[in-house]
């Protein structure tokens, strides 16, 4: 075993489920994530909010270890693993699965394809079967190419590809953009039976509100810098919160 399998094993330190601790990252010479710092308990929701340009999905992209940005400094943990060690890959059979707001839906594969490609490295999540009794809108195009679906199938089906492998993270960046109102409530029913089932998830979403509602508990970035973490239900109840820095 390698110095960094080693490292990235399970550790039973004190770690809490997941913790993101006084992380810095950067796009080149742009500092873009200022010290963030939140935790999150196993199985809650935690939605990330902030105005645009605060650093909410470069936090999403730090978290999966994308290549942008880039992490410089600080502490990225998830069930004791060192994700800050890991490169994507690796973060992602750790259990790390974003769901970008661009869906990235395979071209040329059916919505089968595109969920069984996921189910291609180690450790599965959900099977066809449980992904069509929880979409079964998917299951009705199963045959049909991903790309021609509408913009809430899309979404559908980049969250079921999420859950289609190992998930123990599931990040999911402005999953309502683009939406109409009918489908946003569609997608919301889709994340609530998630939260049920006990998947830990963050969040970020321009429709405060509407994370806030699905959420246990929010953290609110400002120009690259958490600024408050608590409760949902606090960020509902404070007027003066939600209108300094999220304009509602």
């Amino acid at each position: 075993m390698s110095e960094k399998e080693t490292k990235s094993e399970p550790t039973n330190d004190k770690r809490p489920y997941f913790s993101i601790e006084n992380v810095h990252s950067y796009y080149g010479e742009s500092y873009i994530v200022q010290g963030v710092s939140f935790d999150i308990k196993e199985g809650e929701i935690l939605a990330l909010l902030g105005r645009n340009g605060a650093g909410k999905t470069s936090t999403l992209r730090s978290i999966a270890r994308t290549d942008d940005p880039e992490v410089k400094s600080g502490e990225i943990w998830l069930n004791g693993v060192a994700l800050h060690e890991l490169k994507t890959h690796e973060a992602a059979l750790s259990g790390v699965q974003l769901v970008q707001e661009s869906r990235n839906i395979i071209q040329g594969l059916t919505v089968e394809e595109n969920l069984a490609l996921a189910q291609v490295a180690p450790g599965h999540g959900w099977s066809l079967e449980e992904v069509y009794d929880h979409f079964p809108r998917l299951g009705e195009r199963r045959k049909q190419e991903g790309t021609t679906l509408s913009g809430g199938e899309q979404q559908m089906l980049a969250v079921a590809r999420a859950l289609s492998r190992d998930v123990k993270l599931l990040l999911l960046d402005e999953p309502y953009e683009g939406l109409a109102p009918v489908i946003v409530q569609e997608i919301e029913k889709i994340l609530l039976s998630i939260k049920k089932l006990g998947i830990t998830t963050i969040i970020v979403e321009q429709n405060a509100v509407a994370a806030l509602r699905l959420s246990d508990r929010a953290a609110i970035l400002d120009t690259g810098e958490i600024v408050f973490t608590g409760t949902a239900q606090e960020v509902l109840d404070n007027e003066d919160l939600r209108h300094e820095y999220l304009a509602i």
